[in-house]
Parts: C-alpha cells; sequence; structure tokens
C-alpha cells in the first residue's frame, strides 16, 4: 500500500502541487526521501521521527520510502515534514487514508511533536481553494490560510497529536477565525507614521510628494543634510489610499512566500527602505532560494532609496527593468522565477558627497567637481525613468522654530484618494481594468485621456525642444500633467497643469 498526501513546492509566488508518497514494505530498515529534496527536505525524516517518538510511536522496522512527486521539480523548505509525517502515520495504520484525502499539508516539525509556522501558506491555501480542497497547516499559521476563501475548509492542530486525535474523532479541531484585515494590519505595522503638519516650510516638496502619491509617480527629492527629505518620504505610506481587496491579496503573496506574513493580511501599502549597502540579490531577489527581494516586497507600496548614489551601480541598473514591467525575473542555475514588483520608487540623495554644494561656507574645496562626479552614479536611463525630480533645499532652523505646520496628513489624503478614484473610474470606463495610476497608464492610450488645449499643447512642445526630453520622458511629462489635472478636478488639461509637470523635469544634474 501506498499513502499519498498533497502539498506544494513553490516557484515565485506561485504554488505547484506536489504528491507525497509514501511506502512501508520489507527490506533493511531505512528512511529514504527521493524526488529532488533539498538539504531542509531530506532532514526531515530526522525530525519526523523524533516527533512520532515524543508521542510514543516508534517507526517500524521496515523500508519507509517517501518520494515526492513530480520528481524532476526541486523541493525546498521545511513545510515538507508535515505531509511526510502523515504519510508515515497511514502507511502505519495509525490515521486512516481518508483523513488526509482533500486537504493540502504543509508545517514544519518540532522534535516535541508540535507544529511550527512555514512560509508561503497563502498561496497554498489558494491552491488548494481553487481545486475545492481543505488546508492542513499548523496553528500559528492557521489565520493566514483562511484569508484564501470562506468556505475553505482549514484544520490548524497546534501539534501532530491533536491532528492524530481529530483524525479517530477524539476531539475536534475548532476552525480558525479570520482576523480584521484593519486591525491586523494595525497590530502588523504598529509603527507611528509621521504627519504632514509636522513638516516645517518645504511647499514645493510637499506639493510634490502629494502629486507623486496621487498618481503613482516615482520622486527623486535633491537637497542638503537635514533639509527633510527623509521624513517627506516617511509621511508618503500617510496619504496614500488603502490597498484594495485584490492589491492586498497581491502583496500579501509576496509577504507569504517570503515568510514575512504575520497572522493576517494588512490593508496598508508596504513601505520598505534597504540600506545603501544592499546587494542586488537583497534588491531584486535571488539567493540560493530565488527569494523576493526589496522591490517585491514593496509591491503595491513604496520602496524609499536615501543616499540614492550610496547604492552600488549594478543595484541601481537592477532598477530600470522593474520600473518599467513591474515584475522581475529572477534566474539561477536551479530556479527561474518571476515576481510582481509594481512599486512606486522614492529617491533620496545629497547633491554631492559633502552634501553642501550651494553653501559657500560648509561647500569642499572640490565643488563643482565633486557634485558631477557624485551625480554621475545615476545613470541617465534610471533617471529618465524617474517621473518627478524635485530640489529640496536648506532650511532656516530658526525661522521654521516659530512657524506652524502645514496640512495634515489627513486633508491631504482625501485630495489623493479622490484623485485616484477619477483614475479607477476613467480606467474602468475605457475597459483598462488593470490600470490603477496614471502612472502605469501606456503610451497609446495618453491621447485618449490627457487632452490638451492649444496653449497646454504649445507649452509640452516648447519644453520638449528646450529639455531635449525622450519619447520617455515626454510620456512621463503627460502623465504627471494628467494627475495634476485629476486634483484639480480638470478634465482638460491646461497650460498651468502642463508648466507644473515640466518643472518636475527641470532639476540640472552635474553631467
Amino acid at each position: 500500500m501506498v499513502a499519498h498526501v498533497k502539498t506544494v513546492a513553490f516557484e515565485g509566488v506561485e504554488a505547484i502541487p506536489v504528491d507525497v508518497q509514501v511506502q512501508i514494505g520489507a527490506g533493511l530498515p531505512a528512511f529514504t526521501v527521493v524526488g529532488l529534496p533539498d538539504k531542509a527536505v531530506a532532514e526531515s525524516r530526522e525530525r519526523v521521527r523524533a516527533a512520532l517518538a515524543s508521542i510514543g510511536l516508534a517507526l517500524p522496522a521496515k523500508k519507509i520510502i517517501v518520494n515526492l512527486a513530480p520528481a524532476d521539480l526541486v523541493k525546498e523548505g521545511s513545510h515538507f515534514d508535515l505531509p511526510i509525517a502523515l504519510g508515515v502515520l497511514v502507511g502505519m495504520g495509525v490515521i486512516p487514508q481518508d483523513a488526509v484525502n482533500g486537504y493540502v499539508a504543509l508545517g514544519e516539525l518540532s522534535l516535541d511533536g508540535s507544529l511550527l509556522s512555514v512560509a508561503g501558506v497563502l498561496p497554498a491555501a489558494l491552491l488548494a481553494s481553487s481545486e475545492g480542497e481543505g488546508v492542513i497547516c499548523p496553528e500559528a499559521s492557521g489565520n493566514e490560510a483562511v484569508w484564501a476563501g470562506a468556505q475553505l475548509d482549514v484544520l490548524a492542530p497546534p501539534t501532530l497529536l491533536a491532528f492524530i486525535n481529530h483524525a479517530k474523532g477524539r476531539q475536534v479541531l475548532s476552525p480558525p477565525t479570520q482576523p480584521d484585515a484593519l486591525s491586523s494590519a494595525h497590530a502588523h505595522q504598529s509603527m507611528r507614521l509621521p504627519d504632514m503638519k509636522e513638516i516645517r516650510g518645504q511647499h514645493a516638496a510637499r506639493r510634490a510628494l502629494e502629486v507623486a502619491a496621487a498618481g503613482g509617480h516615482n520622486l527623486l527629492m535633491v537637497g542638503p543634510p537635514g533639509a527633510g527629505k527623509s521624513m517627506l518620504a516617511s509621511c508618503l505610506p500617510g496619504i496614500l489610499p488603502p490597498l484594495s481587496p485584490q492589491e492586498m491579496l497581491e502583496s500579501s503573496l509576496v509577504a507569504s512566500v517570503a515568510g514575512r506574513l504575520q497572522g493576517g493580511l494588512s490593508s496598508r501599502r508596504p513601505y520598505r527602505d534597504p540600506h545603501h549597502s544592499s546587494s542586488t540579490a537583497a534588491m531584486v531577489g535571488g539567493g540560493r532560494k530565488a527569494l523576493p527581494g526589496e522591490i517585491s516586497l514593496s509591491h503595491r507600496g513604496v520602496l524609499f532609496l536615501d543616499e540614492f548614489p550610496e547604492f552600488p551601480r549594478a543595484v541601481l541598473e537592477s532598477l530600470r527593468q522593474p520600473l518599467e514591467t513591474g515584475r522581475v525575473s529572477v534566474a539561477r542555475a536551479q530556479a527561474h522565477v518571476t515576481y510582481p514588483a509594481d512599486f512606486q520608487l522614492v529617491a533620496a540623495m545629497n547633491p554631492c558627497r559633502c552634501g553642501y554644494l550651494d553653501d559657500a561656507g560648509r561647500a569642499c574645496n572640490k565643488a563643482p567637481r565633486c557634485a558631477v562626479d557624485y551625480q554621475g552614479k545615476i545613470s541617465g536611463p534610471l533617471l529618465d525613468r524617474i517621473d518627478i525630480h524635485i530640489e529640496v533645499p536648506a532650511v532656516d532652523t530658526l525661522s521654521m522654530l516659530g512657524e506652524g505646520g502645514g496640512e495634515a496628513s489627513s486633508a491631504v489624503g482625501e485630495r489623493v484618494a479622490q484623485a485616484r478614484e477619477v483614475q479607477l473610474r476613467r480606467y474602468g470606463r475605457l475597459n483598462m481594468p488593470q490600470i490603477r495610476t496614471n502612472a502605469s497608464v501606456s503610451g497609446d492610450a495618453l491621447s485618449e485621456i490627457a487632452p490638451l488645449d492649444e496653449e497646454a499643447k504649445a507649452l509640452l512642445e516648447e519644453a520638449t525642444r528646450h529639455l531635449q526630453l525622450s519619447m520617455r520622458g515626454y510620456t512621463r511629462v503627460l502623465r504627471v500633467a494628467r494627475t495634476i489635472a485629476d486634483l484639480a478636478g480638470a478634465e482638460t488639461i491646461a497650460k498651468p497643469h502642463v508648466a507644473e509637470a515640466v518643472t518636475y523635469r527641470q532639476l540640472s544634474f552635474g553631467r
């Protein structure tokens, strides 16, 4: 007799069905796992042996073969512990085969028989729900699994013994409850976000941040140390609208595969701010298991790169393709996976290495050559993909002490939400539901959704000649102008809208 237990392997955020086949037969005592297991899967036999011993069960003195089918797919991760243990229990006759039929099982075993949470429960549960099956997972992952569907049958035992008693009818496992998304988000991201009313001065930068939030545009801030660039960036999540249910699911799938989804889904947009020492693999994804990187963990949210030129050149150049396509492909010798990476880039940098290029009293003696070298670390093609370039000048500290703060994030967020709602209705009306913001609209559709009056058209043509805009640059100026018009509640793009959009492309870089 061969016992069968269903589980999954992962390729990116996609769950691939795997059949765990367990045969206990005559032969010298052995416990063998085949089917291209990695080190963690191969070691599962020792965890299974110890977990069974902890509940008073011993492996039979027979030959135990575990096959993970399909055999040509590499199996990685500790989540194979539970399905292997269940297959062994079925083969030993401890539980019936019917107890695991119709379920997808995944979980890590502790040596004392308790079940530990694992990554990827959400995509596994979505696969099970699509095939009309249930899920067996650790108790700690039960709240994550129930998000896959209200009708999904989820068994979340705390220990292996608890599942055995459930299978034998000695006790019934209570279904996990689905936590509220908003309270889950608050628990998961409890750090306090700064409010825009705390920012003194920087009115132009505040306006640029609002435009960037309304249209999902990439933003680059250049200014001396202490001007408020990092604080402005940290205010951005507070004015962005919450994730829609579809966006929440997309973002949570990436977090689940990366093992970063704690308990439930979050309605707050992701905000990632990696250090400038991050490697290419950390940024775009990779490593031995080709895990998602920072740009994928920022999917449907914000990626903030402070000290922009200090990042390695290879890391910065690796952002170019994801900024255009909204996804990233990670190719390794044993893996080739694609992760979603539709993020909003916000970058901040000093004008030169010392940071005080325009301050005669504090600038170094290498100016302006130091600015040319420092800013030259950012390539032209990467700059061309950033919609808004804004200068954040130094502020007079003494004069700012007596100045009151500006608008609160809640007031700015209301305007941003209204502008985004206008965009959703527009693209829904045009049968383009995959487009959510102006920043992602294609060039072909711009002529239809961004009509220009005669004065605006003449100004844009003059700016294109004067600034020598590329076709990409022209398109991005038009997208920003469309967003500015949406914030103003205008259907047609007028000259003031284009004029403001053009100013966001005029920041001079020392080239």
